[in-house]
């Protein structure tokens, strides 16, 4: 029996305005172009996906159960901007069949740089989902699927039942991503992972004309998971919620595919049922220990950390910025601890990969830069601003280098 578990992200950064060596100003965010970018994203895909999804819900009487979750800093954004989104998922709330997830409220790298920032923003995010859902989230899922052994244990100690993670070939070797998992030392933690291969044919194969499974049909996709019968328990459906309408548009017949899997995944098995993580949880016992020694994630062929810190530049911004934190903390000024933390936000590090064989295109669709060089020196001339704020001193000469001479 596969118990499918559907599982949606929804984050959108607060993307730089272009910052030059010379200015001054602390106002970093481009408002217009992400209220535009917010506005355009929820038109598209937040506002007639969640339409769709609370009729699926009602019309299959509550046997479609499905997950969330939205950073923090896209919530932000959509009470301003887009208040109706965030009424939509009130009303899906209600209906007791969606659960939210937590994560880092700033969709951040922070347990690789400051476990203390790390617990912090995840705070911050379960009291947030708390007021808004009324939720106290008992599973988590870390910034694009984001894992190893370490966060299994760290998460476990902070409460969680459950971890969702990347189904990774390096990590599981020949066992399969259908069924729940136990880290190492942390018995009472439960990993629910992503079938890659399912996911990625919806979220990036679905709409390509050259993929030799074109055109894909709900009930062909609904006879993949049912083969998963006999072979496992669960089936990780785990993708960007903007990959209906954004990613793929609205004429690939996304929606349509949509409107009619559930349906089908129903009828094509009568084992076949939807659950979400926590249900996932309560239902099943750990299949085995999946050691994940190294940082696994769901970005790029590699799965793993490359989308973020494959080269020299990413790694300085990274250093650089995470150097600060103490200092700024004890600063006390909470305007400037919240455009740090917009700045720890792991898309402003995804603009400046310099990845340029099969992940390449997909980079530069998401940068608004015209090139990983321009994003590091725009990321840096900010993060200079925010050390000139917090020290009254520029970056350079914080890191000990030569000043020019008058």
């Amino acid at each position: 029996m596969p118990s499918v578990c559907l599982y949606f992200q929804l984050h959108q950064p607060y993307r730089l305005r272009r910052y030059s060596v010379f200015d001054s100003d602390s106002n970093y965010f481009d408002e217009a172009k992400n209220a535009e970018i917010l506005r355009r994203v929820a038109h598209r895909c937040y506002l007639p996906t969640n339409k769709l999804l609370l009729e699926m819900i009602r019309g299959h009487e509550g046997r479609l159960r499905l997950a969330y979750s939205l950073s923090g800093v896209v919530i932000e954004q959509l009470e301003r901007y887009a208040p109706e989104v965030i009424d939509s998922f009130r009303q899906m709330n209600e209906s007791g069949c969606v659960e939210f997830l937590n994560e880092t409220y700033y969709h951040s790298l922070a347990f690789m740089y400051s476990r203390e920032e790390f617990r912090a923003q995840v705070e911050l995010h379960r009291q947030k989902i708390k007021d808004l859902f009324g939720q106290d989230a008992r599973v988590f899922r870390n910034t694009e699927l984001i894992y190893n052994n370490d966060m299994g244990h760290f998460v476990s100690h902070m409460g969680y039942e459950g971890c969702l993670s990347e189904g990774a070939d390096s990590v599981l070797g020949s066992r399969s991503p259908n069924h729940v998992y136990r880290p190492p030392h942390a018995p009472r933690l439960k990993l629910i992972l992503k079938n890659y291969r399912l996911s990625d044919d919806i979220a990036f194969r679905f709409s390509n004309r050259l993929w030799e499974q074109w055109p894909l049909s709900a009930e062909k996709f609904a006879g993949w998971v049912s083969q998963i019968n006999g072979h496992g328990e669960t089936c990780g459906l785990f993708m960007d919620y903007e990959t209906f309408g954004e990613h793929q548009w609205a004429d690939t017949g996304i929606f349509d595919f949509l409107k009619h899997l559930p349906g089908a995944i129903l009828r094509n098995s009568s084992q076949n049922e939807f659950l979400t993580p926590s249900q996932i949880v309560d239902k099943y016992q750990p299949f085995g220990e999946l050691d994940v020694p190294n940082m696994v994630s769901w970005a790029d062929t590699e799965r793993d950390l490359s989308a973020w810190l494959g080269n020299a530049m990413q790694s300085n911004a990274l250093h650089e910025l995470f150097k600060i934190e103490g200092a700024l903390k004890e600063k006390g000024d909470e305007d400037l601890l919240r455009d740090w933390r917009r700045l720890t936000n792991s898309d402003h590090f995804y603009y400046m990969s310099t990845k340029y064989w099969a992940d390449g295109d997909v980079h530069k669709y998401f940068s608004p830069y015209e090139s990983p060089y321009d994003s590091y020196i725009n990321f840096m001339n900010v993060l200079d601003n925010i050390v000139t704020r917090l020290r009254g001193a520029p970056l350079s000469e914080l890191m000990g280098e030569p000043q020019p001479s008058a």
